[in-house]
């Protein structure tokens, strides 16, 4: 039948990507090294240097989940094939929108697969901080932010991330002046490293009586979680520790006991804070590896040497420094003026639609082929 011919015929075209995809993974590569792998992780003495054994295993746990994953859509493949076949001789159509289905399914997960090749950085495995600043502009910014939260979130829970808060402070009327989430997950910070920086929004205010048309700016500052593999050395004098109750979104089901802990990092001005846990203890162990991971995100992105030449210096979250506008009005459309992607349906990415400005990068960043911030 002509419809079950024209999925086979999808479908075969890609097989030769799917075979290219194992190439470019370094898959019997990767095959090997797990191999080698389990084998030091069977001596004898393995977990007498815990850090290390700990390194083997992240390390052996990296590399049979990428393998899994290929040969989960090499299967795929073949059943939705076979799915195919089996449809056509039959003559059965109650089985083409499943068939379909299988379809769009494998060509994402390929082009999820394609991109994660991209993903060479040291730290692109690790999960992600994320960090969110209202700009200027009171409520009207404070809300923006609460809706870049919300979409964030979102983005993590279509891809199976577990998300965790761990800083929330609350907006004077309405959305947050600023807060912190964790997003677990493989890859984490190698797909959101893209989303650091300035945030705008260009629609009709529901706090303006008038209906006037308000830009509004927000900040999102990605980092990706440093574990105890990795040593950065603070000196202690250059943190000072302060602490409050916790409140707000983030605060409701922790103690309302001063146990919440904010580091300043003197040198840079640097600010963290942490309300999650619920010991003064636990928040300032959180906050630390907090501070960690943005100074060391910091240090990577500016090439310096050293965190003690990481400079203060923070870009305004105001006009000209935005890396994507969001207009809600007159029209609708998402712009990423790094890459020029764009998407017209605001609402679908304000839903946490937004794999394509992520594509977009990452593919213009291996062409470096990035462009400036601050367009219209």
């Amino acid at each position: 039948m002509l419809q079950f011919d024209e999925v086979r015929l999808e479908l075969e075209g890609l097989e030769p990507e799917i075979k290219d995809l194992a190439e470019a993974l370094g898959l019997k590569a990767m095959a090997n090294e797990a191999a080698e792998l389990d084998m030091k992780a069977s001596e004898p003495g393995f977990w007498d240097d815990t850090q290390r054994s700990q390194k083997i295993l992240q390390r052996s746990s990296y590399l049979k989940n990428k393998i899994a994953a290929y040969e989960k859509l090499q299967s795929s493949y073949e059943d939705a094939l076979a799915l195919v076949e089996l449809a056509n001789e039959e003559g059965d159509l109650t089985l083409l929108p499943e068939a379909q289905e299988e379809l769009e399914k494998i060509r994402s997960s390929l082009e999820e697969q394609r991109l994660s090749t991209l993903l060479t950085g040291e730290y692109d495995s690790k999960n992600a901080i994320l960090t969110f600043h209202a700009g200027a502009g009171g409520t009207e910014a404070q809300d923006w932010a609460e809706m870049l939260f919300r979409m964030y979130n979102r983005w993590a829970e279509r891809h199976g991330y577990k998300v965790t808060t761990l800083d929330y402070l609350d907006g004077e009327e309405a959305g947050l002046k600023s807060a912190s989430i964790l997003i677990e997950g493989e890859n984490a910070y190698g797909f959101l490293k893209s989303e650091n920086g300035v945030h705008r929004l260009v629609r009709v205010s529901p706090f303006d009586a008038s209906g006037r048309r308000h830009t509004s700016f927000a900040s999102l500052e990605v980092m990706p979680e440093i574990d105890d593999t990795v040593e950065v050395e603070i000196n202690p004098d250059d943190i000072k520790m302060e602490v409050y109750r916790a409140s707000g979104a983030g605060g409701q089901k922790v103690n309302k006991t001063s146990s919440a802990v904010r580091l300043i990092h003197i040198p840079t001005g640097i600010v963290v804070s942490c309300q999650v846990e619920r010991s003064q203890y636990q928040n300032r162990d959180v906050a630390m590896r907090m501070l960690k991971s943005k100074l060391l995100e910091i240090k990577e992105r500016e090439h310096l040497e050293k965190i003690e030449d990481i400079k203060g210096d923070q870009k305004e979250i105001a006009w000209g420094s935005q890396i994507r506008s969001y207009v809600f009005m007159p029209y609708t459309l998402a712009k990423d003026h790094r890459t020029g992607f764009e998407n017209g349906n605001i609402n679908a990415v304000m839903d946490g639609d937004i794999d394509g400005f992520i594509n977009a990068y990452l593919k213009a960043q291996s062409l470096g082929t990035l462009g400036n911030y601050g367009d219209e």
